[in-house]
């Protein structure tokens, strides 16, 4: 297994489960990948510095949530937006609505959304409309609008959703824990900071070539990685020819900050009551921001995504964060000293400079359904992918993907009625010198 994120950790455990001797193999000195609990003693709670919500219904994620006795915290309050420089209650409703929907339903061949907004929309009196749709496809999906799939989008837009959004009150940490101390009570072994290099083919055997010389041998390999990384490992022929198809699958940067103050400031400013902010729009640098209400934590999060977290990749942790001081002086209309002078704690997370990352999470684009069957079908080899980049459902991008993907994978695996040998064991079979 190579990657132990919640993908990878979900396949590992269910094969593990079903007997199978597992290996996972991770870049990182830690387990969850693009998910990042940070220490509590930082926030004083157990803060996110990647994964944050669980969306929706979730159907896997509440099930394991279960299983590990986690609890659900609820996302409430009220949104609230900048517009004209004021602040003001948000409104939920899309300008134009009945129009967008309609053309909307009526797509047949699909095209990326900036090209269907520009075909239905592109007169001035729905400036606000594109506006808006905009900000919604860069923001929350981290999609390129000029990629991003307009059938992809209408699927998650109008996705029956009868489930309760909110936070794991414990953290996506602790999850990640769960299913790692699953994973070796059934068995299998997690090596932590082995960078694969290469997989080699011999027969019906594999063979993962790390960084550091290590050589690790099994019957067959499932790539857990995110989509930029396949490019990075060297492949046998015909995994690699199956790899040119993740370039049709979007994948789109975020850069996350979280700011500590000694006090909750925000909470009455010029005579407005905003006790209750859970999440802020505006147009500000970093343009989005949310506290963790219903939770009176001193803490708001910036959130800055696709192409316009890009543009901000050479900057350092110092200066973004600088940044989201500056945006919360220009929404609040505030001193950006004052605001600095109240901070405690801060850290700035740019998953684009991640190397084990490359960005935040995927979407959709018109050729990624075709991308993500040809990558997922096992093609009778050895090397198999899995991970929230290959879900098809409209929950891409999320944890409950990657969790999902990662069951599909195994019970694909387990029925396909593949020959697992047993390895000679869960450590290196070829160590490398002076290891």
């Amino acid at each position: 297994m190579v990657g132990a994120g919640a993908a990878g950790l979900m396949t590992a455990r269910e094969l593990a489960r079903a007997g199978k001797r597992v290996t996972i193999l991770e870049a990182r000195d830690r387990c969850g990948g693009r998910i990042y609990p940070l220490p509590v003693a930082e926030f004083g709670y157990p803060a996110e510095g990647g994964a944050e919500f669980v969306h929706g219904v979730a159907p896997v994620t509440r099930s394991l949530m279960r299983e590990a006795g986690l609890s659900l915290s609820p996302r409430g309050g009220t949104r609230w937006s900048v517009r004209t420089g004021a602040l003001s209650p948000a409104d939920p409703s899309l300008p134009d609505t009945t129009r967008f929907y309609q053309a909307l339903r009526e797509v047949k061949a699909d095209l990326p959304i900036a090209e269907f907004l520009e075909t239905h929309f592109a007169d001035r009196r729905y400036d606000e409309l594109r506006r808006s749709i905009t900000r919604t496809v860069e923001g929350y999906d981290a999609a390129d609008p000029r990629r991003a799939s307009t059938l992809a989008l209408r699927d998650e837009w109008m996705a029956r959703d009868d489930g309760e959004h909110g936070r794991i009150a414990e953290g996506y940490g602790a999850l990640i824990e769960y299913l790692a101390s699953e994973c070796r009570r059934q068995g299998a072994a997690i090596h932590l900071g082995a960078v694969v290099a290469a997989i080699h083919e011999s027969g019906d055997r594999i063979a993962a070539h790390c960084h550091d010389g290590a050589v690790f041998e099994a019957d067959a390999a499932i790539l857990t990685v995110p989509p930029p990384l396949l490019f990075e490992i060297a492949l046998p022929s015909a995994a690699r020819e199956r790899v040119i198809a993740a370039a049709d699958i979007g994948y789109g940067n975020v850069v996350k900050l979280l700011l500590r103050f000694a006090t909750t400031w925000w909470s009455d400013i010029g005579g407005q009551n905003l006790a209750d902010l859970s999440f802020l729009l505006s147009d500000a640098p970093i343009p989005t921001w949310w506290t963790q209400y219903p939770d009176g934590y001193p803490v708001l999060t910036g959130w800055l995504a696709g192409p316009k977290a890009d543009r901000v990749s050479s900057l350092t942790a110092a200066e973004l964060v600088e940044m989201g001081l500056a945006s919360l002086a220009e929404i609040f209309h505030l001193p950006a000293d004052r605001i600095s002078r109240d901070l405690v704690a801060s850290r700035a997370i740019n998953w684009g400079n991640d190397p084990f990352a490359r960005g935040a999470y995927s979407y959709a684009t018109p050729e990624t359904r075709e991308a993500q069957s040809l990558l997922r079908k096992p093609d009778g080899g050895v090397i198999f992918f899995s991970g929230e980049a290959l879900y098809a459902g409209p929950e891409m991008g999320t944890v409950e993907a990657a969790l999902a993907s990662g069951q599909e994978t195994a019970q694909a695996i387990l029925t396909g009625g593949r020959r697992h040998r047993p390895a000679p064991g869960n450590v290196p079979n070829r160590p490398s010198a002076g290891r």
